[in-house]
């Protein structure tokens, strides 16, 4: 399996010009712990995570070193927890050194990549532009759903959950999330909370009339009350 059979297409980014509070409130409202930065041409140029905003001069957590620490640190990271304890605006506080595949990336490299550099995501780029990100979580959900596959399987696979997405895209009842689908040896595995007992039936039934699905497994967890 590679990045595109496993990745999120709809993400939720922010320009580097945007104020932090209206990251802050994306952050909680899509209930995430990171956002891309992009320019005008959809360009990743930094990452807005929950680590970038721990130490905020707003509520009293901004880092404070003793004399002689403060001393020998370089200037340079001196500056950098200034800005992010004070900036205003998301360049300010911004990581830029971003670490990105493609489309292609084995969900093998795309592990190693995760566990070298100890991070939570990886933003996928087309032509250096964003089309997708890949998680730790959706590596967990295509390790629980995945065994070995010949090539011909995967295209199969790879045609099937894109007709599942776009059918998805043009339905107004649901939100559910891409990053809970996973497709393997034609069996559909569909995760994630559903907010009630229609859209639940719904799902099964989009997933179920799809050509090439042998199985829909349902991993869906209700949010409702019976």
């Amino acid at each position: 399996m590679i990045a595109s059979d496993v990745m999120v297409h709809d993400i939720v980014t922010i320009g580097p010009e945007e104020d932090v509070s209206k990251a802050v409130k994306l952050l909680v409202d899509h209930d995430i712990s990171a956002l891309p930065v992009v320019d005008d041409e959809r360009r990743v140029i930094g990452i807005l995570s929950e680590a970038d905003l721990l130490h905020r001069d707003k509520i009293g957590t901004e880092q404070h070193r003793a004399w002689w620490l403060e001393a020998v640190t370089p200037a340079s990271v001196l500056a950098l927890d200034y800005a992010k304890s004070h900036g205003r605006k998301v360049a300010e506080v911004m990581s830029e050194d971003v670490i990105s595949a493609d489309e292609d990336t084995p969900l093998s490299e795309l592990a190693n990549i995760l566990e070298k550099n100890r991070i939570k995501r990886v933003p996928i780029l087309k032509d250096g532009k964003l089309v997708g990100i890949v998680s730790r979580s959706n590596l967990i959900q295509a390790l629980a759903s995945a065994p070995s596959q010949p090539e011909n399987d995967q295209l199969a696979d790879r045609g099937i959950r894109s007709v599942i997405l776009a059918r998805l895209a043009e339905q107004s009842w649901t939100d559910f999330g891409e990053r809970n689908i996973v497709v393997t040896n034609g069996v559909v595995n569909l995760w994630g909370l559903v907010g009630s007992p229609e859209e639940h039936k719904a799902l099964l039934a989009l997933a179920e009339s799809v050509p090439g699905v042998r199985e829909v497994s349902d991993e869906m967890i209700a949010s409702y009350s019976l």
